[in-house]
């Protein structure tokens, strides 16, 4: 629009310019009609701007940044008065080892070094968004790239500030979320001071030197050969503690029928047997042993 009024201008100024020439009554009103025109569309649309859904509206007047926002909707404005939209919406950045991930091409991921000396690799992605009502100091203090001003150097100086306080193994393993949960708030801390508001901080990778890696492993096959022989001996103290129990039934069964059956009880016993036998339906040949007058009694089919 700053175009059309400017050509708009030119015209005009032309219009005055060529009333020396022959056809100069016929050329000069059109000329001057036409750029009051172009001046007037381009007053016009200025007037009205349109901010769309999830950005805010900065307005500065020759420099000087208004202190008021335009939010998502038509609005009705000074046309000299220059407008500059924010995202306003969650945005995110992305620091990663991987070419394709991070907000800047090529390895970005963040190197620091932790308590026993050695050198951890991290990826990591910061959500965040602006409060739409800091966007007026935003702009005034950062301009358009706070991200690159604040978002990068903030979140990556924290973590390395942090890291010094973790063997690298307890990163990797038992005080990840420990860590996490304090760089965190000391992020959200220096965000919030410049109208960032920080929604989420993830540590999406860890790596670890490869020495440090193999050595973890090692520990943790170890651990595992000993929870295994640790069941082994559990079930072998197990199937011991069965038979220990199995043995001390039959010793009590067998003590019990020793101490319970008398020589007497045994004969009538065996009477009653003999009996029972030489009443059934079967032919049978008796033998006497001559021991105790117990009589063996064989089938003879």
């Amino acid at each position: 629009m700053i175009v059309l009024a400017i050509i708009g201008f030119i015209l005009i100024i032309v219009s005055f310019g060529i009333k020396a020439q022959p056809n100069a009554p016929k050329l000069n009103l059109p000329i001057r009609i036409i750029g009051v025109l172009l001046i007037s569309f381009s007053v016009l649309f200025s007037v009205f701007v349109q901010i769309e859904a999830g950005r805010v509206g900065v307005k500065s007047l020759f420099g000087k940044v208004q202190p008021s926002i335009l939010e998502s909707g038509l609005h009705v404005v000074n046309p000299l008065i220059e407008i500059t939209s924010f995202d306003v919406q969650t945005q995110n950045y992305t620091m990663s080892a991987l070419n394709e991930e991070g907000a800047i091409q090529g390895d970005d991921a963040i190197r620091v070094l932790s308590a026993d000396g050695l050198e951890v690799v991290i990826d990591l992605t910061v959500l965040y968004r602006l409060e739409p009502t800091e966007a007026p100091e935003i702009f005034r203090k950062l301009g358009v790239n706070y991200s690159d001003k604040i978002v990068r150097p903030v979140t990556r100086t924290r973590i390395r500030d942090n890291a010094v306080f973790y063997d690298a193994v307890a990163l990797y393993s038992t005080k990840r979320d420990e860590f996490q949960n304090k760089i965190y708030s000391s992020i959200e801390k220096d965000f919030k001071s410049r109208g960032i508001i920080l929604e989420q901080l993830l540590i999406r990778n860890i790596n670890l030197p490869e020495s440090v890696k193999r050595t973890i492993e090692s520990k943790i096959n170890a651990e595992q050969e000993a929870q295994k022989m640790t069941f082994v001996l559990q079930k072998e103290e197990q199937e011991a503690n069965r038979k220990r129990v199995e043995a001390q039934g039959i010793a009590d069964y067998q003590k019990i029928i020793s101490s319970g059956l008398t020589d007497k009880q045994l004969q009538y016993e065996s009477i009653k047997a003999q009996l029972e036998l030489a009443q059934s339906q079967n032919s049978k040949v008796i033998i006497m042993n001559g021991k105790g007058n117990v009589p063996l009694i064989i089938n003879d089919k």
